[in-house]
């Protein structure tokens, strides 16, 4: 069981002078916390693939990810482009995460119509799972071509990238357990990553005759003492989430009404404490989330514990 932190508030903090410099310094914290990886959010400022790469070159033991990439606009010959070269720049401990993106930003910024959700979704992870298994055979779906006129190899890239989806919805689960090394959820609770997801992407999976999938939970979570201004802060961070149609289908599904019900807040045996049922409900990894929520202190507090933590193995 590994542990990761995911990082994407910090590049908006008005002390970031170097959004590079600062994620380097994140992460070689997290590090030294015991945090196995580290993972990059998408924003419409830095691209997260180059991020990553920058990082897990500068810091040696860490494994970096994004979390995750929206597959519109971005054609799968150019992402696994650029996930070969991240996995050539960390000596392979890049992995890919990618999702179907909020379909409010997808046509009104890119002017892209994304079709229909699951077709392209499958269309979009058979071409890029070739692609970055190494494979340049051409790919001729309903929703896409992916057909290299060239070789794609990348030197120095010399095992298949791992691929993990954000996918909570059953069809996007199925998709993701026959075509995906595993899942990133995000806000689904215990009882949804129990009774939804795990046995959804599990039964897929088995029936395509792959690996047991990685079920990578991304919760947010903040050890702090003030925990009034934290529920608050995360009532408020989670308001976006509330209003989309997919988010409020897994939380409903985990037993709660809005995204803010789903953050681990208090002391240190009440969040790790929270983490545990995650694992006990089947999620195989752990990522945190939005630690920084109420500051600095806060999020090198839990990063602090969790580490210790998972060092200890008390989980």
């Amino acid at each position: 069981m590994s542990i990761g932190v995911s990082l994407s508030t910090f590049a908006a903090d008005s002390t970031t002078t170097n959004v590079v410099d600062r994620a380097i310094e994140l992460a070689t914290e997290a590090d030294q916390a015991g945090i196995d990886s580290v993972w990059f959010a998408q924003q419409f400022g830095y691209d997260a693939v180059t991020l990553a790469a920058l990082v897990g070159a500068q810091i040696p033991d860490i494994v970096v990810g994004t979390s995750v990439v929206p597959i519109h606009p971005r054609h799968p010959i150019h992402l696994a482009g650029a996930a070969k070269t991240a996995a050539a720049a960390t000596g392979n401990r890049f992995q890919l995460g990618v999702g179907l993106g909020a379909p409010a930003f997808t046509t009104p910024t890119f002017g892209v119509d994304p079709g229909p959700t699951i077709p392209a979704l499958r269309d979009y992870l058979t071409a890029l799972r070739s692609l970055l298994d190494g494979s340049d055979e051409p790919f001729h779906g309903d929703t896409l071509i992916s057909a290299p006129p060239i070789s794609t190899r990348v030197a120095g890239v010399d095992k298949p990238i791992p691929l993990v989806v954000a996918a909570m919805g059953p069809r996007a689960l199925q998709a993701t357990g026959e075509l995906a090394d595993g899942t990133l959820p995000f806000l689904a609770g215990p009882r949804a990553i129990r009774e939804v997801i795990v046995p959804t992407i599990a039964a897929r999976a088995r029936k395509a005759g792959r690996v047991a999938p990685r079920v990578i939970a991304a919760v947010p979570a903040v050890i702090t003492d003030d925990v009034d201004a934290a529920r608050a802060a995360a009532y408020s961070a989670g308001e976006f989430y509330d209003r989309i149609p997919s988010y409020q289908r897994i939380i409903a599904a985990s037993g709660h009404e809005r995204a803010g019900d789903l953050f681990l807040i208090g002391d240190e045996s009440t969040v790790l404490a929270g983490l545990q049922e995650y694992l006990d409900a089947g999620a195989t990894e752990l990522t945190i989330t939005q630690a920084d929520l109420v500051g600095d202190e806060a999020r090198s507090r839990t990063w602090a514990s969790v580490g210790a933590w998972h060092t200890d193995g008390a989980h």
